[in-house]
């Protein structure tokens, strides 16, 4: 019997950051202002962005939040 369970890898915004040539601060801004697709919380205060959302943004031209989600979407249909 195998677990068909993916690991995912979960970013910071130090790690996002710097996959960007960004300030962990810019990276927060971003989110803030909704430039940036959504991260997951973690835990109590702590949030993470999937890899997988964070290459998938910046293959689709780093668009904005909720473009981004609807692109998403539109794909996993």
């Amino acid at each position: 019997m195998s677990n068909d369970v993916t690991t995912e890898k979960l970013l910071t915004a130090q790690a996002v950051g710097a996959k960007l040539s960004l300030s962990k601060r810019a990276i927060f801004r971003m989110r803030s202002a909704g430039l940036i697709c959504s991260p997951v919380k973690v835990g109590a205060g702590a949030i993470r962005w999937r890899q997988s959302d964070i290459e998938k943004w910046i293959q689709l031209g780093c668009p904005d939040r909720k473009e981004f989600e609807a692109r998403k979407e539109v794909e996993q249909c």
